[in-house]
Parts: C-alpha cells; structure tokens; sequence
C-alpha cells in the first residue's frame, strides 16, 4: 500500500483536540475567530480548525510564531506527494472545471488564488459576490482546490487549474444558523456552472430544505462534496447545553454526497479528531496542511480540509472526461480509492483513501446512477417544505427552519405514482373493471335464455 512508505506515527495524533495549528505565517492578519470548538446545534464549518495567528515570541503568551518562506509553504504541502500529484496532473488538472466554494467567502486577492475566483455572491450581506472572507476558512478550502501551479511558491491545489465559484454561506464567526442559506447557495451555486460543490461545514441536524437543493444539484449532474465533522475539544458540555455530536455531520450524511473523513499526517491513522460513521464514503489528508487565508499561510487540521482534497479529484476527473455524469465520477472516485482499514467498505474509512491517479487511469465501469444515492427521488427539487410537508394551515411559514431542526410545517404521509401516469388513471380503470363486469353478466344472461328456449 502507497502509505506503507512513510514512517508510520509520524505525526502525533490530537487527542480529541480540532483546533487549528497556525504556523507558517507570511505576513500579520487579523485574528480569526474560532478558538472555541464547534457548535454542533449552530451548525458551522468545521472551525476546530480555525484559531487566530500565533502571537510573536514577547507578546504575552502562546507560541512563537514560526516565520516561513514561500518555497517553504510549497515544500510543506506533504498531501500532494501523499496524493502523487504530480503522476495525476499527467492527465489532468482540472482544467475548464467550476468548483463551487460554498463557505466563508474566498480572498480573491490572494496570491495564491490570483485569477482562480470568479464572481460568486454573498448571501450573508447584500450585494456582495463573494471574493472576500473575514473569517479565513473558505480561502484555506478554495487553495487546496485550485491553488496556483503556475509558480515555484506557495499553496497549490490539487486541481490547479480548476476555477473557484465563492458562495458565501457562513458569517464572521463562521457558521450559519439557518440551513436555508446553504439550500440557496447550492442551488446558487448549480445555476451558476458549478460542476462539482464543496461543502466543509455542517451539523447535527436534518434538513429538508438542503435535502431538496442536493436533489437539484443530483439531478442537474453536480457532484457535491462535503466534510463528516470534526469532535467536539470539549471535555464535556457546560450545563443545559447539547452534547457534542458523534454521527457524521449533515449534509454529509445525505445520500448521495461523498461524505469524507480525515486521516493523520502519512499514515494510515484516522485523524482523532475525525468523526466519522456508516455515512463515511472516502477518507483523504486532514492534518499538518499548509493553507492559504488572508493576509498569509497557516497550518490547519480538519474534515474541512480533507474534503477539498476529494472535490479537487472530482474536478481532474470532470476535466478529462466532459461528458462524464456525476454518477459515473462518484462510481470512479469510489472504485478506485485506497481500501484501509477492514477488507472492503467499513464505517471508519469508508471506502478508503482517495486515489486521483488511479480515478483518472483505472478502468471503471459507466453506471446511469449514483451508487450513493440510496433515497427514493423526490420529485421535486427546490425550496421551501421538501415533498411530504405540508404547510400548516394555521399561518404562513418564514422559510426558515429551526436550527438542527425539521422545516416549519405538519408532516404527512404520502404516496406517489409512476411517472407520467394521468391522475385519472386509478379512476377510469375502475370505470373499465365496472363495464368488463357489466357485459360478462350481460352475456351469461343471454346464454341462460338460449338455453332454456332450446329445452322448449
């Protein structure tokens, strides 16, 4: 196995701990929120990787700061060798992909991703097109992705010529109390040319309104990509607050998405700060990561950005094959990754370690459905109440959910009928049975009168 080359243990594992390493720092930035750890009922990007700026040696406190050239910051990109690279940009690199950054906004400005971002919106302020982020976490995401190539210094992306579609979804804090801003984005983010959609943010709670814009997205030949979460650093809840989640986070756990896990730098570990479950699909490099943000570099740890490195292959693919339909790009992705751990798909690793060589080089049969996709289809695709909710009489809804919560609205059961079958059909075939059942007693009535004049 490719991991087997490298020392294993390499890497000390966090205990529990999701809270970013900040190193490698080109110039002062303002801080960034997120020293304090998710909030799993808020959802929010996985911010355990989000910290501020480690403070200069004198400064009161805290390590360091650990000063890097931007040589340095290329040589530190460990994920890229881990990934043979090199070996898949043979192929391809992204070239003529969208990629939707549904997150905090992406630096545009940032000499890393300098012509990668195109105009995108923000639908946290108005009037905004997403090219910037106050936070830090969406421009970390969107480098792994598309990074420049085209230089010998700093971050590069797995798909380094794929461009950067920012939707921005979460607030200065990094997180999003409504789930309908994501269902918009995405929708958003499908209308506008997006092929493949990252998604490194996420909850403990269901949502029919996000249900429904991933149904759009399915059905409109997008590959969508998100993060399963990270643990909670916290020892314990404080009083009257929620525990910390456990289960792969939403919209990770949606059928149909490529729900991605992290591993430990070069080895074969999980990441300890990973969660991960039944709804894992593919595991991918989530510690020891050099990334860009505003103002810099840092060092980061996270499913956050294990999931680029997932939605970065997606795009290599997409770009080799045009034509190729998402279900057939998630079948490949799937296929061809590295099994760890158990023989075969297990809930730690799900299918394994992402492969972008062999997803771009291995044969892989064409499938006209997306193996993950489990659910029945809706139907319907777009907002508001998800097929099966039925708006309450009593008043009309905001279009918002509660937070981890179901759409406002009565849930009912429901049926639903082939396609294309006219709504009358059940009626006028009972019509046909009634005339069938009329001419058969017609006509024993008729033999019943033969019968008796032929005994005459």
């Amino acid at each position: 196995m490719r991991l087997s080359r490298h020392q294993r243990g390499a890497a000390p594992r966090l205990a529990g701990a999701a809270l970013v390493t900040v190193a490698a720092l080109v110039a002062p930035a303002p801080a960034v929120p997120g020293d304090s750890p998710d909030s799993v009922e808020r959802p929010s990007a996985a911010t355990p990787e989000a910290g501020s700026p480690a403070r200069p040696a004198g400064s009161g406190g805290g390590l360091p700061a650990a000063l890097a050239r931007r040589d340095q910051v290329r040589e530190e990109q460990w994920q890229l060798d881990e990934l043979r690279a090199t070996h898949a940009w043979r192929h391809s690199t992204g070239d003529g992909v969208t990629v939707a950054v549904v997150d905090s906004g992406v630096d545009a400005g940032h000499p890393d991703l300098a012509g990668q971002v195109l105009p995108g919106i923000d639908l946290v302020s108005d009037g905004g097109d997403g090219r910037t982020d106050p936070v830090g976490h969406g421009t970390t995401v969107a480098g792994l992705i598309a990074g420049r190539s085209d230089d010998d210094s700093g971050v590069m992306g797995l798909a380094p010529r794929a461009k950067i579609l920012p939707v921005r979804v979460l607030d200065a804090e990094n997180r999003y109390d409504d789930a309908l801003i994501v269902a918009k984005g995405v929708r958003w983010a499908v209308d506008n040319g997006a092929r493949v959609i990252n998604l490194s943010l996420g909850g403990s709670g269901t949502s029919p309104a996000l249900a429904a814009a991933l149904d759009y997205a399915f059905a409109r030949d997008v590959v969508v990509v998100a993060c399963t979460g990270n643990h909670s650093s916290d020892p314990a809840p404080a009083a009257g607050q929620p525990s910390p989640a456990t289960e792969v986070w939403y919209p990770a756990r949606e059928p149909g998405v490529l729900a991605v896990t992290g591993l430990d730098r070069e080895t074969e570990s999980l990441w300890s700060g990973s969660i991960t479950g039944s709804a894992t699909v593919l595991s991918a490099p989530a510690t020891g990561l050099v990334g860009a943000r505003p103002g810099g570099t840092w060092k980061v740890q996270g499913t956050s950005f294990a999931a680029p490195l997932v939605t970065a292959t997606a795009a290599l693919v997409r770009a080799k094959w045009p034509e190729m339909s998402a279900a057939t790009v998630v079948n490949r992705l799937i296929t061809t990754a590295t099994d760890l751990g158990a023989v075969g798909r297990d809930d730690r690793y799900g299918y394994g370690l992402v492969d972008p060589v062999a997803a771009l080089t291995v044969g892989v049969s064409t499938v006209t459905h997306n193996p993950l996709d489990t659910n029945a289809p809706h139907g319907v695709a777009g907002f508001g109440a998800a097929p099966g909710v039925a708006v309450a009489s009593s008043g009309a809804t905001s279009g918002h959910e509660p937070v981890g919560g179901r759409a406002q609205g009565i849930h009912t059961d429901w049926t639903a009928q082939p396609a294309g079958e006219p709504e009358h059909s059940k009626r006028g075939w009972a019509v046909g049975f009634g005339a069938l059942v009329t001419l058969v007693a017609a006509a024993a009535a008729v033999l019943v009168r033969r019968r008796t004049r032929s005994r005459a």
